[in-house]
């Protein structure tokens, strides 16, 4: 966010509404001060933190800090996003760091959510707020309240925070002093809302861009980008252990089956191979159709381990999926992983105007020539020596001897994976 010049700033902070019951004010007639205080940090000292949640979290406290009975928080976004279609940053007192939770496609249809303050929020109110420790308050006693009421909290109020081109997103307080919030302390956290939507929104869009990069690039490579590593050529050289993973006769697939059928297989495959390669530390740079490509950097010494557990579970889920297709009277898919270890060249590629951040080099291709192969000698996962003797685990793999991979001098020695025994 641009800071204005000296006065400007200043000029900024005295545009922002005044209370709506006049000056607010406490026993020391402090409270315009404090008040002051928490608008003068958020409107010119937030300049440099990234995202949202830590401006929230150090919000509350400086609250907390100026007399204000704050005892939660909760900041609710609707986000565009392929997986959710909202987020919520929670602070209670004593949290050094926000939770922050995203929400699905499809909640705004739960009982949770429509037996909700929050969803009477959305319907249109510009306020929901409940006096919880008094029994004779009025409106609905939503689930959330009684949970608040467990947590000693007293006063529970929802406002909406205005970003541009008609964004409306919600704001939450509740406090846990007898009595609740008084005129003043509404009228307080009411005047510094102007200032955190102009604070929030840029941070918002920041933590937003981080999380869709990720979706599309992995967290790795979208550390790198946002960084600063966007030019072409720009990049290091890493050591990885890689797996190179294609479907079987996909083409004849697509050509037979419904689009939408095709579509839910492929990507209940990519589900079954991907969530085991994540969880396990390896990252997935690119789906290439009906492939894919992974990386499990060296510099975690459990690599090679971790890529093996990673194959291991997904040929489970394979075997699960393919049950499935079976009910549904749909033939069993097959499918070839390669897997080697090298130096790769890690970093952006393309064209001038379309980059992509992926990996290249001897190793790649190699990965990509036993995934070939596992055409020819009907085993699925195919593990070069050099990958082997990295991981340590040549006694638990079947030695298939040498063999030529095409484009390639000599050969090299090449092993089958099966699956280790679970216990």
């Amino acid at each position: 966010m641009t800071m204005m010049k000296t006065g400007g700033a200043e000029a900024a902070i005295q545009s922002l509404p005044e209370a709506r019951s006049g000056p607010l004010r406490d026993g020391d007639g402090r409270w315009p001060e404090r008040r002051r205080r928490v608008l003068d940090w958020l409107v010119l000292e937030t300049r440099d933190e990234r995202f949202i949640d830590n401006i929230f979290v150090e919000m509350c406290r400086r609250l907390a800090e100026a007399g204000m009975p704050v005892a939660r928080a909760t900041l609710h976004f609707r986000i565009h996003h392929p997986q959710w279609i909202g987020a919520r940053i929670l602070w209670r007192k004593g949290l050094t760091e926000a939770e922050i939770d995203t929400y699905a496609y499809g909640v705004e249809d739960t009982t949770q959510y429509l037996n909700s303050p929050l969803h009477e929020f959305n319907d249109g109110a510009d306020e929901v707020r409940c006096h919880l420790d008094d029994p004779t308050a009025d409106g609905p006693d939503y689930p959330l309240y009684d949970e608040l009421r467990a947590e000693g909290l007293t006063d529970y109020v929802i406002w909406p925070l205005h970003h541009t081109l008609g964004k409306r997103h919600a704001i939450t307080f509740a406090s846990d002093r007898p009595g609740g919030f008084s005129s003043d302390d509404l009228a307080f956290l009411k005047d510094i809302l102007p200032a955190l939507a102009l604070v929030s929104e840029i941070r918002l869009k920041n933590r937003l861009a981080r999380t869709l990069l990720e979706t599309y690039v992995g967290p790795h490579a979208s550390e790198q980008i946002l960084a600063g590593a966007t030019t072409r050529g720009s990049g290091v050289t890493v050591g990885a252990a890689i797996l190179i993973c294609d479907l079987r006769d996909f083409t004849k697939l697509s050509d037979l089956w419904p689009r939408d059928d095709v579509i839910e297989l492929l990507n209940g495959y990519f589900d079954a191979m991907a969530e085991p390669i994540e969880r396990h530390g390896g990252e997935i740079l690119k789906f290439m159709g009906d492939g894919l490509l992974a990386i499990f950097p060296l510099s975690d010494p459990c690599a090679c381990s971790n890529l093996l557990g990673a194959i291991d579970e997904a040929q489970a889920a394979l075997s699960k999926l393919n049950e499935d297709n079976l009910r549904k009277g749909h033939d069993p898919l097959g499918y070839g992983i390669g897997v080697h270890v090298g130096d790769v060249m890690y970093g952006n590629i393309g064209s001038r105007k379309r980059l992509d951040f992926t990996v290249i080099g001897p190793a790649v291709n190699i990965a990509s020539r036993l995934e070939g192969l596992t055409k020819e000698l009907k085993r699925p996962v195919l593990l070069s020596r050099a990958f082997v003797e990295k991981a340590g685990c040549a006694a638990k793999l079947e030695n298939l001897g040498s063999y030529p991979l095409r484009g390639l001098d000599g050969q090299i020695d090449i092993f089958a994976f099966s699956g280790r025994k679970r216990s």
